[in-house]
C-alpha cells in the first residue's frame, strides 16, 4: 500500500470519525459506525496480510543479538560528531556479520543500539571483538641505528629521546618454538595514521593469513617518502596499542600498498581488515548484551500464540454462555480489537517482542472489562423496569465515565512505560496503549451500535443473562481495619523477605553480571551443573531450571564477563548431557543502576500523574486512597516474589506499571458508582453509600478480574518459561488489585474525610462540583 492512499484512507477515516461524533443518534449515525469499523478492518487485514512478511518479529522472537555501546570520552567530551561516526563506523561493521536488516541507532548523548538478527550464539565473541575494537593503526619509525641507542641506554650511557619511548614487540611463536620478546626504541607520535587507508583485505600468502592495505593518495604519498627516506630501518605497524610487526624498509614504496602479518588465523585477518577499514575515532565499551538463539524465540511465540489461542477461546466462551446475545457482540467487538491491534503494530512498524505478545494477551481480558461494566449496568437499569431501548442507551451513558475513567488511568502508565522503558519491555507499552485505544473504539462504538441495531430493529426484544454473582449486602468498610492488618501482616513478610534476600531479589538487569540461558534435551540434573562449575569458583552460582517444547532449560546468573567461561566448563564437563547455548545477557553495573534509577522514576512518574488525573476527576481524598491502593498492590507482588525466591527483571517493571494501571482501573470503577450515589443525592452517611456502592459493583468486579486471569493464566501455564514469572507478577496483581479496590481503597477515602473533618454533605458539594464534567462525551 502506496504512502499517498494510506494518507488518504487516514483521511477519510478522519472525517467518517467527525461526522459520527457530530451526528445524533440514529440510522445514520449506525451507518457511519458500521462504515468506520468495515474500513478499519479491512484496512487492518490488507497491512497485516502476509503476516509473516509483514509483521516484524524482535530478536527475543527470531533470535540474535543485541548490544548497547557506550562511547568512552577522552580528552574531548562526547558530541554528536563523534556519535555520527561511531554509528556508520559500527554499522559498516555489522555488513561485514551478513545479516539481514540490522538495526543500528543511537541512544541519547553517548550510546549505540546495535541488533543483529540472526547471529549465531557461536559468532558472539567475534561480535563483541568487531563492535568493540577501536582499530587506531599507526605506523611509527624505529630509533634508526639498528638498536644501538637503545643498548647504551640499557648500559646507563645515553637517555631516552624525549620524542621516543620503549615499547616490547611480542614475535608470533614459530613451530615448536616459544614465543620470544624484542624490546625497540619507537616514536611517540605516529609518522603516518590509519585514517589514511582507504581499503584493506586478508589473503592468504607465503606468510600465512596477511592483510593488506591500500593508503588514499595522500597517505601513499607521505608512506613513499618516509620509506624512501628510512630506507634500511625498521618501521612499526602498531595496532591499538600493541606492535603488530616492525620490518626493515628495504625500498621505498610508492604504489600506497602496505601488508601486516602477524601469524593470524582466516577469521582474525579478516576481522582485522575489516575493523582497519572503518577505524573508530573515539574508544567504545560495551555495555549491555542480549542474546537469544532462533531456536529459543521460536519455540516461546509457539508457546506464546497457543497460550492467546487458549485464553481466548475460553474468553470467548465464557463471555457468550454468560451474557448470551450481548455475550456474542462482546466476543466480535474483541476480535475486532485484536485484528486492530494487531494492524495498528504492523502499520506503525513497531517491532513485535515477546512482552509485546504479553501485552496483546492482557488486552483480551481488558477489552471485554469494557463490555462487563456496560451489561452489568444493562442488568440494572432493565431491573428498574425500563424498556430495552431506554436501558441499553442509559447504560452506555453511565457506563461510560467508568471506561473512560479507568482506561486512560491505565494509559497513563502505559505512555510512562514507553516513555522510560528500553528493548522489549517498550513493545509491551505500545501493545498495551493500542489494545487500550482499540478496546475503546470496539467496545463503544462497535459493541454500542450493534446492540443498538438489534435492539431498534426489533430483532432482539428481550435480553437474558445468567446471573451467577446477585447483590449483597456486606459491610465492606466495617471490615476495613481488619483488611489493613492483615495487608500489613503480609507487607511486613514480604518485607523481611525482601530484606533477608538483599542483592538476590535483583536479576541481572538492576545488578549487572552475566546470565547465561542453556537447553538438554532431558532433564537436567542441578547438583552436577553445581559441581561441574565449582572448579571454576561458581558453585554457588544462582541457577534456576525450567521446560519449554520438550526441553530442559537452566539459566546461570555470574559475575561480569565470566558467562563464557561457565559455557564452556558446563559443555566440557557434562558432554553427555547435550547442553546447547540458548541465550545470554551482560549487563554492565552502570547500565544496571541507571535501569533500577529509571524504574524507579517512571514508577514514581506513572503515581504522580494518576494522583493529579484522580483528583482531577474525583477529588483528593479519593485520589490518596487510590495512591494508597497502588503502593500496596506494588509492594505487595514485589514482596511475594521474594516470598517465593524470584528475581526482579526489566520485564517485571513493566508487569509492576501494569499492576498498577490495573488497580486503579479496578479501583477508579468502585469510585465511579461512590461518586454517582454523592452526586444523586441519595440518603444515607458516606459509610452507608460507599459500602452500597461497593456492594452494587461486586459482581462486576469479581467478573472483569475473573476475564482478565482467564488469559493471563493461560500465558502462565502455556507461555513458557520466559514469560512465566512476567505472567505471574500479573496473577499476584490481579487478584491482590481486586482486593484493595474493595478493601483498601474505600475505606483510606472514608478515613481520610474523618480526618480533615469533612461531612457527607461537603463530600456530596466536592464531588459534584467535579462530576460537572465527569461525563462529556457519553451521548456519543
Amino acid at each position: 500500500m502506496t504512502p499517498a492512499l494510506t494518507f488518504f484512507i487516514g483521511l477519510v477515516m478522519l472525517v467518517l470519525f467527525g461526522w459520527y461524533f457530530a451526528t445524533d443518534q440514529g440510522p445514520r449515525k449506525r451507518l457511519l459506525a458500521t462504515t468506520l469499523m468495515a474500513l478499519l478492518v479491512a484496512f487492518s487485514i490488507v497491512t497485516i496480510w502476509p503476516p509473516q512478511k509483514k509483521i516484524a518479529l524482535g530478536l527475543d522472537i527470531q533470535g540474535g543479538t543485541s548490544f548497547l555501546i557506550r562511547l568512552v570520552a577522552g580528552d574531548k567530551p562526547i558530541n554528536k560528531g563523534m556519535l555520527d561516526q561511531a554509528v556508520e563506523v559500527i554499522r559498516k561493521r555489522v555488513d561485514y556479520f551478513g545479516a539481514s536488516e540490522p538495526i543500528i541507532s543511537p541512544v541519547g548523548n553517548d550510546r549505540i543500539l546495535v541488533q543483529i538478527p540472526g547471529l549465531d550464539t557461536a559468532k558472539i565473541q567475534e561480535a563483541r571483538d568487531q563492535l568493540s575494537r577501536v582499530a587506531k593503526l599507526e605506523f611509527r619509525l624505529v630509533y634508526p641505528d639498528n638498536g644501538e641507542r637503545l643498548r647504551a641506554i640499557d648500559a646507563g650511557k645515553e637517555v631516552i629521546p624525549p620524542e621516543y619511548r620503549i615499547e616490547t614487540y611480542k614475535h608470533p611463536a614459530e613451530g615448536n618454538e616459544k614465543p620470544t620478546e624484542e624490546r625497540l626504541l619507537v616514536k611517540k607520535k605516529a609518522d603516518l595514521g590509519g585514517d589514511r587507508v582507504s581499503a584493506s583485505n586478508a589473503y592468504y600468502g607465503n606468510e600465512g593469513w596477511t592483510v593488506q592495505l591500500k593508503f588514499d593518495g595522500e597517505g601513499a604519498k607521505k608512506f613513499g617518502q618516509i620509506t624512501e627516506q628510512y630506507k634500511g630501518h625498521r618501521f612499526a605497524i602498531v595496532l591499538d596499542g600493541l606492535i603488530q610487526s616492525a620490518p626493515v624498509i628495504r625500498d621505498a614504496i610508492y604504489g600506497g600498498d602496505a601488508v601486516i602479518t602477524g601469524r593470524f588465523t582466516e577469521e582474525e585477518a579478516r576481522g582485522l581488515a575489516s575493523v582497519l577499514e572503518n577505524p573508530l575515532q573515539t574508544p567504545v565499551s560495551i555495555e549491555e548484551e542480549r542474546s537469544v538463539s532462533p531456536t529459543l524465540g521460536l519455540d516461546s511465540i509457539r508457546a506464546s500464540i497457543l497460550a492467546g489461542l487458549v485464553g481466548l477461546a475460553i474468553t470467548l466462551v465464557c463471555v457468550a454462555i454468560y451474557y448470551k446475545i450481548p455475550g456474542l457482540i462482546a466476543n466480535l467487538a474483541l476480535i475486532i480489537n485484536l485484528i486492530l491491534l494487531i494492524g495498528a503494530l504492523t502499520m506503525f512498524r513497531f517491532v513485535l517482542t515477546l512482552p509485546g505478545i504479553a501485552g496483546i494477551i492482557l488486552t483480551i481480558g481488558l477489552s471485554v472489562d469494557a463490555n462487563v461494566l456496560i451489561y452489568e449496568r444493562l442488568r440494572e437499569e432493565m431491573a428498574l423496569g425500563k424498556s430495552l431501548k431506554i436501558a441499553v442507551n442509559a447504560a452506555y451513558e453511565k457506563a461510560f465515565s467508568s471506561i473512560f475513567d479507568a482506561n486512560v488511568t491505565t494509559l497513563i502508565t502505559a505512555a510512562i512505560l514507553f516513555w522510560k522503558a528500553s528493548g522489549p519491555v517498550k513493545g509491551f507499552a505500545i501493545s498495551l496503549t493500542l489494545g487500550i485505544l482499540a478496546s475503546l473504539f470496539t467496545a463503544l462504538i462497535v459493541g454500542r451500535n450493534f446492540l443498538g441495531w438489534f435492539v431498534d430493529t426489533g430483532r432482539l426484544k428481550r435480553i437474558s443473562m445468567l446471573h451467577l454473582i446477585s447483590s449483597q449486602h456486606i459491610n465492606f468498610l466495617g471490615k476495613g481495619f481488619i483488611a489493613c492488618m492483615c495487608s500489613l501482616a503480609l507487607l511486613l513478610a514480604g518485607a523481611m523477605a525482601f530484606y533477608t534476600r538483599g542483592d538476590r531479589n535483583f536479576g541481572v538487569d538492576f545488578r549487572g553480571g552475566d546470565l547465561v540461558t542453556m537447553s538438554a534435551p532431558n532433564k537436567i540434573d542441578i547438583g552436577q551443573v553445581r559441581n561441574a562449575l565449582q572448579p571454576i569458583g561458581f558453585g554457588d552460582a544462582s541457577i534456576q531450571e525450567s521446560a519449554q517444547g520438550g526441553k530442559s532449560y537452566i539459566t546461570v546468573r555470574t559475575p561480569l564477563n565470566t558467562s563464557d567461561k561457565v559455557e564452556k566448563q558446563i559443555i566440557q564437563t557434562m558432554p553427555n548431557a547435550g547442553f546447547k547455548v540458548e541465550g545470554s545477557e551482560r549487563v554492565g553495573a552502570l547500565v544496571g543502576g541507571e535501569l533500577a534509577k529509571n524504574s524507579l522514576i517512571a514508577l514514581g512518574l506513572g503515581i504522580l500523574g494518576i494522583l493529579i488525573f484522580v483528583t482531577f476527576r474525583f477529588e483528593l481524598s479519593f485520589a490518596v486512597g487510590a495512591i494508597v491502593a497502588l503502593l500496596h498492590d506494588v509492594l505487595m507482588t514485589v514482596g511475594a516474589f521474594s516470598l517465593l525466591g524470584r528475581e526482579l527483571t526489566l520485564t517485571m517493571v513493566g508487569a509492576v506499571l501494569t499492576i498498577a494501571g490495573y488497580s486503579i482501573n479496578d479501583t477508579i470503577v468502585v469510585y465511579d458508582r461512590i461518586r454517582e450515589g454523592l452526586t444523586s443525592g441519595r440518603r444515607g452517611t458516606i459509610e452507608q453509600i460507599m459500602n452500597e456502592s461497593i456492594n452494587q459493583t461486586l459482581s462486576r468486579t469479581i467478573l472483569t478480574s475473573t476475564v482478565t486471569l482467564i488469559p493471563i493464566l493461560c500465558l502462565f501455564f502455556f507461555g513458557g518459561a520466559v514469560l512465566r514469572d512476567f505472567s505471574l507478577a500479573i496473577i499476584i496483581g490481579v487478584v491482590v488489585g481486586t482486593y484493595s479496590s474493595i478493601f483498601i481503597a474505600s475505606p483510606i477515602v472514608l478515613w481520610w474525610t474523618r480526618a480533615r473533618g469533612g461531612s457527607a454533605s461537603v463530600l456530596r458539594r466536592e464531588i459534584t462540583q467535579k462530576a460537572t464534567t465527569a461525563n462529556p462525551l457519553a451521548q456519543r
